[in-house]
Formats: C-alpha cells, sequence, structure tokens
C-alpha cells in the first residue's frame, strides 16, 4: 500500500486556542513572528508535523482567526483535507467562527472535527451549554454531524483522544491525487541565506521531484526545483497533500509573488474570466448588485473583479446556487472544480463561494439562454465535457482537453475510447461526426464544382479549403483530406483534387463539334493554323474557347508548340520520334528541318517546346537529347 499524504487545518475565532493546541498536539509553536508573539495572535499560516508513520503523513496548519487575516486563513484552509473548528468552552461561538464556518464549508471541506477547549476554565455543566450554543449553529453546514472532542492544551486533557481520532478519520479518507499534473498554490516566498529563493504551500496535486522543471505561473517564470524540504527534512519527492518547501533556481525572491502556482505542466489555464456557481451566505448584510465589486480568493490568490449575473440584476437572499461569472482584474491559475471564495472589499463582508464550471468563460448574453448552457456545462458527464469541448474547438491534445474539460489523463483516456471520438495525427482528438460533416462538405463543394466545369480535372486544396479554415483546423482539414484519399473516396492528380469517381469530359452538347475540331487539327498534319481558326471552323463560342482548349491541353489531347500553334499529340509523338531516330545525340536547327520537314515557322517553336519539357538542352547553336 502506498503512502497517504494529509494536511488539516484549525480555524475557529481569535484567542479560542487554535496555536495552543497545535502546539499540544505537535510540540510546535507556529507562530513564529516577532509580531505574532508580541500580540499573541496569528497573522501567518503556521505549520507543523502532526503524525508519521508507513502508511500515513499528517500536517497541521493553523490558519489566523482575526477577521483582518482573512485572506491568510482562506490561503490556507483551500488545500487541506480535514477541519479542526476551535471553540473555546468559556466563550461559545463567536462572529469569526461562524464565518469560518461558511468559508469551509463554500471550499468544499467535507470533514470535520470540533474540538471545544479550555474546559479545565469551566464548569462541566457550562459546556453542555456551549455544546447545545455549537449544535445550533452548525445545523445545515459541513460541521452538523461532526464529533465533538474535548480538550485543554495545557493540562493535556484530551488531546491524545484528539489525535487519534484526527488519524482514525484520515485513514478512511480519499487521499489527493498524486497521478495528474503537479500544482502548488504558493503561500509563502523568503529568501534563505546560501540557498536563494525558496517558496511554501501545499501540493494541491501531482508530484514534484528534486531537479525538476516547473513553472511559476501566470507569470510563465521557467524555474528549477532545486532541493525539496517537508518539515525541515530534505525529501527527493513532494506528493498531494504534503506541505512542501521548494528551493528554486533561476527566480529571485522579488519575482514571486503569494498568489501565483508553481506547476508542472501546461494543461492549468491561465485566465481573468471564469464561469462559476456560487452559493452566498445566509445572512448577506448588503445587497450585491450587477457587476458588484468582490475579492476572489482563489488557492492562494486575492483579486479583484466583479460579479456578472445572468439571470438577475441584484442579490440579497438566495438559498440556491446562482450560475454566474466572475471578470477579474488579474490572472488567475486555475481549473474546473476549484474552489473559491468571493468578499466584499468594501464595507469587508463574505458574499459567498462557490466551484470553477469553466476556467475559459466568454462574454455571453443575459437571459436563460446563457444560463441553460452554463447548466449543461456545470453537469455535463465527461463524455459530454469532451464532446462539448471538441464541439467548440474542433480538435484538441489530451492537455488542451484536459485544460478544457478538467479531467485527469486517466478518466481522458477511457472517455476517449467512445466510438464517437477519433484520434488523428498522432497527437489530436476530434468527434468523428465533424469528420464526416468536413467530408460531406468537401463532396458537395467538389460535386458541385464538377457539375459546372465538367471539362476540368478538379479543385486545388487551397480553393478546397478556402472558407473551411475559419471554422476548422488546418491539421483537422488536412486529415480530412488524406483519410478520404485512403478511403477512396477523393482522388489526386498532380496538384488537383477530385471525386474518385468523376472523369473530365466535353459536355453532351459540344461533343460532336469538339470531334470535328480535333479531327481537322488532325488532318492539317504538322502545318497548322492559328488554334482560334479551328474554333471559329468548329462553331464552338468565345466563351467556350479557353475551357475546352485547357481541357484538351490537361488530357493531352492536344499539344502546344506556343500560344498561337497546337497539333494533336499522335502528330506531336511521331514529330518527337522521328527527330530522335534521325539525329545524333546532338544536332542543330537545318538537321532538324530536314529529319521532319518542317519550316522554320513551326521549327523553332516546336524545339523550343522540346527544351521546355525537359527532351533536349540548348547550348549556342545546338541541341543535346537528355537521356
Amino acid at each position: 500500500m502506498s503512502k497517504r499524504y494529509f494536511t488539516i487545518g484549525m480555524a475557529g475565532h481569535i484567542d479560542h486556542g487554535k496555536t495552543t493546541l497545535t502546539k499540544a498536539l505537535t510540540n510546535v509553536d507556529t507562530d513564529r513572528l516577532k509580531e505574532e508573539k508580541e500580540r499573541q495572535i496569528s497573522i501567518e499560516l503556521g505549520f507543523a508535523p502532526l503524525y508519521e508513520d508507513d502508511e500515513l503523513q499528517i500536517s497541521v496548519i493553523d490558519v489566523p482567526g482575526h477577521e483582518r487575516f482573512i485572506r491568510q486563513m482562506i490561503a490556507g484552509v483551500a488545500g487541506i483535507d480535514l477541519v479542526v473548528l476551535v471553540v473555546a468552552a468559556d466563550e461559545g461561538v463567536m462572529p469569526q467562527t461562524r464565518e469560518h464556518l461558511d468559508i469551509l464549508g463554500f471550499l468544499g471541506i467535507k470533514a470535520g472535527i470540533i474540538a471545544i477547549t479550555k474546559v479545565d476554565r469551566v464548569e462541566e455543566e457550562f459546556i453542555d451549554l456551549v455544546k447545545d450554543d455549537i449544535l445550533g449553529e452548525l445545523e445545515g453546514t459541513v460541521f452538523e454531524n461532526a464529533p465533538f472532542m474535548m480538550v485543554d492544551s495545557l493540562s493535556k486533557k484530551g488531546i491524545e483522544e484528539l489525535k487519534a481520532h484526527i488519524i482514525e478519520t484520515l485513514k478512511e479518507q480519499e487521499v489527493r491525487d498524486s497521478r495528474g499534473a503537479f500544482r502548488l498554490p504558493i503561500d509563502q516566498v523568503f529568501t534563505v541565506k546560501g540557498q536563494g529563493t525558496v517558496v511554501r504551500g501545499t501540493v494541491y496535486e501531482g508530484t514534484v521531484e528534486e531537479g525538476q522543471q516547473l513553472k511559476v505561473m501566470p507569470k510563465g517564470l521557467e524555474v528549477r526545483a532545486r532541493q525539496l524540504q517537508v518539515h525541515h527534512k530534505p525529501a527527493s519527492t513532494a506528493f498531494a497533500g504534503q506541505r512542501a518547501a521548494i528551493n528554486l533556481s533561476g527566480v529571485s525572491r522579488e519575482d514571486i509573488e503569494r498568489g501565483e502556482v508553481l506547476v508542472s505542466s501546461e494543461q492549468f489555464i491561465v485566465t481573468r474570466t471564469i464561469d462559476v456557481a456560487i452559493k452566498v451566505v445566509e445572512d448577506l448584510e448588503y445587497l450585491v448588485k450587477q457587476r458588484t465589486p468582490i475579492k476572489c480568493h482563489i488557492g492562494t490568490a486575492e483579486v479583484m473583479g466583479r460579479i456578472v449575473f445572468f439571470d438577475r440584476n441584484e442579490l440579497k437572499e438566495e438559498s440556491d446556487e446562482i450560475l454566474c461569472q466572475l471578470r477579474l482584474e488579474e490572472e488567475i491559475v486555475t481549473k474546473r472544480g476549484d474552489r473559491f471564495i468571493i468578499r466584499r472589499p468594501s464595507p469587508q463582508e463574505t458574499i459567498g463561494g462557490g466551484w470553477v464550471i469553466d476556467p475559459r468563460g466568454n462574454k455571453y448574453r443575459f437571459g436563460e439562454q446563457t444560463i441553460s448552457e452554463l447548466e449543461k456545462k456545470k453537469v455535463g458527464t465527461p463524455v459530454e465535457r469532451v464532446t462539448a469541448a471538441l464541439f467548440e474547438a474542433k480538435s484538441l491534445s489530451m492537455v488542451e482537453l484536459s485544460k478544457r474539460t478538467a479531467l485527469d489523463e486517466e478518466t481522458l483516456r477511457s472517455t476517449l475510447m467512445g466510438e464517437e471520438f477519433l484520434f488523428y495525427n498522432s497527437k489530436e482528438y476530434t468527434l468523428k461526426k465533424l469528420v464526416e460533416a468536413i467530408e460531406d462538405d468537401i463532396t458537395d463543394k467538389l460535386e458541385d464544382f464538377h457539375r459546372e466545369n465538367p471539362m476540368r480535372p478538379g479543385l486545388n486544396k487551397a480553393e478546397i479549403l478556402s472558407g473551411m479554415q475559419e471554422m476548422f483546423p488546418k491539421s483537422l482539414l488536412d486529415f480530412v483530406i488524406e483519410n478520404g484519399f485512403q478511403k477512396e473516396v477523393f482522388s489526386r492528380k498532380d496538384q488537383y483534387v477530385k471525386m474518385s469517381t468523376f472523369v473530365p469530359h466535353v459536355p453532351k452538347n459540344w461533343e460532336k463539334r469538339t470531334e470535328n475540331l480535333l479531327l481537322e487539327i488532325k488532318q492539317d498534319g504538322l502545318k497548322v493554323r492559328y488554334l482560334t481558326d479551328y474554333f471559329k471552323d468548329a462553331g464552338i463560342p468565345e466563351k467556350l474557347t479557353g475551357e475546352l482548349k485547357r481541357y484538351l491541353e490537361e488530357q493531352r489531347i492536344i499539344m502546344p508548340l506556343d500560344d498561337q500553334y497546337y497539333w494533336h499529340i499522335d502528330l506531336f509523338e511521331e514529330a518527337v520520334a522521328k527527330l530522335r531516330n534521325h539525329t545524333g545525340s546532338e544536332f542543330e536547327v537545318g538537321e532538324a528541318k530536314e529529319a521532319v520537314d518542317l519550316s522554320r515557322k513551326y521549327m523553332i517553336p516546336f524545339l523550343e517546346r522540346l527544351d521546355a519539357m525537359g527532351l533536349t538542352k540548348r547550348i549556342e547553336n545546338k541541341r543535346v537529347w537528355r537521356k
């Protein structure tokens, strides 16, 4: 059985004993800043190792409780697997406790334990009152059925029982996914003398190895993981669920900020517009209007933006999930399913929170149609999500599909085995029905062309794809045409593409006159008149002559000497054979005239045509036969 890694969080009101409880559980004082010591409150996130054996490794985050430090609190709980909600026995539920409860619910934290602290300070009867108070506040929250643990951090009462309960709870919990691409939202950046820049955070997903090339997003800075540490101990690899410190080369402390994300893959999307599903707090104090300024906390990032509704213009109280959009002022790194909190910047208030439906939000019209489309995005199965992504983009690589659908590679590969999907070009996926639709469009275009231009051999590829490249990627169009050749739906001759069953031909109503024209040219032998004269004699209208002449040339029925004189192909080939038989490896114009019995009027154009065809090569006054 592989080792499992978890991070738990301590949350609750200021002065309810979170930091003291963390120290009692771990023997680590997480208040490390001078200011924290002086003021006896947590300002930054504190971390400590809680437990480790062959199967489990558990870390603790002590998040600040004071409302002024809500950003750090959100950054801390965004990456945790279980929350210990700390409530002091001598005070009970406080306003900050309620706000923390809301935030934990919005962030999708499902596992929780209620730790009633400072139990040695109050009588046992009072503890029962505190329990009742807490139960009333927890109704309808993720902690509704959470167990209660009575502890006192100074006397160590209940500490071992709490620790054992945390361990047993996590043993039953799903572990974070270490298979996918690595992602670590950065919550601390600092410099270690002699080592350089170090970032710290909770590994959301994937794994990172010492020496691995990474990127700091959204800036796109390329860095290398020079060294890794997990709880101040060197490590060769850090796994999803672990707290990790990573010493980075190729970047300075000033280049990186909290809120940025360290990733190993480009499958994560950089965006400013996200389609979301949100819920709002029950006791929202102020009206939220269309395009109200908001502060979005996602991962460890805090970004200003506006909320955009599509089915209302204001919001006060709403118990149902709302489908809407966040338009942010700065880029973030996110994917489908990521959780976030939105707060009013002034006056400060938690509005609500939710999850990302689509990190690639577009501009939509106000109305029910947009809500219906967002609903489809929200509930879509993997097949529906992949189908929708391919229908929109037409063709995507595995990495691009993962970005757009927020599906891991294993789920994607399983989904793409469905018969409705097609892998081509050794790297891209598309929909079979799109390939069929493109093939049908090309077929229609070629058949229309053949019907209107029966004497032409077909269309070149650029003409076929004209107008289609705005709708489909060139790689997909090329594949459809090549696939059509393999299936013998289409065929090609030189640069032209045609339906495989099509044979260029003279229209029926001009067949007889064309036969007469060719007969007359052939009867005149090598001493022909201008080609235009033959067309006039055959009664072929001027508007048709250009098309018919091209057809006769392309089908090698007549051969031009120049732009005026044309020989019948049979006679041209006889003349070439006669000239070759009656001359040596090289010859002059006089010898050629004698061999073919032609005047200079026809002989010079004839020899120049042989040069142009590569049959002969002129060297001063002589011509040399090419092999």
